[in-house]
């Protein structure tokens, strides 16, 4: 395959990645939107009423029953995980993490995006249960991030839009080991065994050829997610195991599908078709054989994915969103605000992220370990920087495990939806501006300053 072809198919895989994460963001924007106008509502009760309804799944002896809220953010939300950990590894084999060179910058920007938030939280609360909540600010919205900078970046580089969502997937995976690491507590150690024996059974399977997504779905949500639930181990991180177990390579190569789909293309016009609408037996069996070795072409780990993303985008986290963001607002705001919890959150997306992300990029560049992605500038990272405070998903995930206190609960969830969209609107102006310029510049047929033209 071409280096051409392959980079034409590396842009291609982004564009539609991208677009759907856009359109997810537009899905989020309303849902959360409709959480809190119904939140706040006369019908509020309705709304506490739902979340609270206890939904009960009973095989034989074993029963689970959990209130709706929890199913969402403990069940749905490990398919969340899952899908996290297949685009995660997915982009260590053969994507933007494969490479350390292009990989770098995005990589050290993400961890400086995480580590300054958590001590600008630290700043505020260095004590009592308030301390927990230093995870909080390190999360960036992959999903929302993307869908402010598809209102603003059609006239940005798509280079910028890889950048973006490679520091949001290496910021997901901090989360999750944040997630595992600091949030989990009264671990029940025959249970995780359990847990990680189906685990082990899903590697055997991997390594054993097994390709059906059926297999891994069944021991990965039957074994690994439910003991899991009940070890201790908060089961989304189950979702991102099964995922690193899934297979990521093909059965056959591309040369070897080529040449077999071109010798049965021809079987097929050379066997005689029936009269009428139907074809021959000899044909339908040409078909089938097609259709295994398409399956065959392709990843295990693609295809779970690929089906995966329209559900995890557009129910998944809308159904998230509606049993988060519901926030009854009420009481003194100015103050919930001014709260030392709300204010190291807030300032830790807002300003944590940004003076991480671009002051990791900064150094990153001047000792020439990395350098900026084809066509962009340092007023396009700044402004992406900013993106990078959309702490929605995650960062109210993180908050149901770091607190007990409803106070604090309700401080954090009203924190991180202002400080999104303080975040998002100071990205907006950034990327907008940026846009404007490089316009400008393009229109007069010369090349910005700080802005590379592309090579062919």
């Amino acid at each position: 395959m071409s280096k051409h072809h392959t980079n034409n198919s590396i842009i291609k895989f982004f564009g539609s990645t991208a677009k759907e994460l856009n359109n997810s963001g537009v899905v989020l924007f309303i849902t959360v939107v409709v959480a809190m106008v119904w939140a706040n509502s006369p019908w509020k009760e309705y709304y506490i009423d739902l979340m609270q309804t206890d939904i009960a799944f009973t095989v034989g002896s074993l029963q689970l029953s959990e209130p709706l809220l929890l199913w969402i953010n403990d069940g749905l939300m490990a398919l969340f995980f899952l899908q996290v950990g297949l685009e995660l590894k997915r982009e260590i084999i053969g994507g933007k993490l494969s490479s350390p060179k292009n990989a770098v910058l995005p990589i050290g920007a993400a961890i400086g995006g995480m580590v300054l938030p958590a001590l600008v939280y630290f700043m505020f609360n260095s004590s009592g249960e308030a301390s927990n909540g230093w995870g909080i600010p390190m999360a960036t919205d992959i999903a929302f991030s993307l869908g402010v900078l598809a209102l603003v970046g059609k006239r940005l580089p798509a280079s910028l839009r890889v950048f973006l969502i490679t520091l949001a997937i290496v910021d997901d995976l901090g989360g999750v080991l944040v997630i595992a690491l600091f949030y989990t507590s009264g671990i029940s150690e025959m249970d995780l065994l359990h847990g990680l024996l189906f685990f082990g059974a899903l590697i055997i399977g991997n390594y054993a050829g097994v390709r059906s997504t059926w297999f891994y779905a069944i021991i990965g949500i039957g074994g690994v997610w439910l003991a899991f639930f009940f070890s201790g181990v908060h089961p989304t991180i189950a979702g991102i195991l099964t995922a690193f177990a899934i297979p990521g390579r093909v059965k056959i190569k591309e040369n070897t599908f080529l040449e077999r789909l071109d010798h049965l293309h021809k079987r097929f016009q050379e066997t005689k078709s029936i009269k009428g609408t139907l074809i021959s037996k000899t044909q339908l069996e040409i078909l089938e054989d097609i259709k295994t070795i398409s399956s065959e072409a392709e990843t295990p780990l693609q295809k779970l994915e690929t089906a995966l993303n329209p559900m995890v985008n557009f129910v998944i986290l809308p159904l998230f969103a509606l049993a988060n963001a519901g926030i009854h607002l009420h009481g003194d705001l100015f103050k919930v605000l001014s709260s030392p919890v709300s204010l190291g959150i807030g300032l830790g997306l807002i300003f944590g992220k940004f003076i991480g992300i671009t002051a990791f990029s900064r150094l990153l560049v001047a000792f020439k370990l990395a350098k900026l992605p084809e066509n962009v500038n340092w007023n396009m990272i700044y402004g992406v920087a900013f993106l990078g405070g959309i702490g929605f998903t995650i960062s109210l995930f993180i908050n149901e495990l770091a607190f007990t206190d409803e106070s604090f609960i309700f401080t954090a969830k009203v924190s991180i939806l202002f400080a999104s969209m303080i975040a998002g609107v100071m990205g907006t102006l950034l990327l907008h501006r940026s846009g404007k310029k490089l316009l400008k510049v393009n229109n007069l047929g010369a090349s910005p300053r700080g802005i590379r033209k592309e090579t062919t």
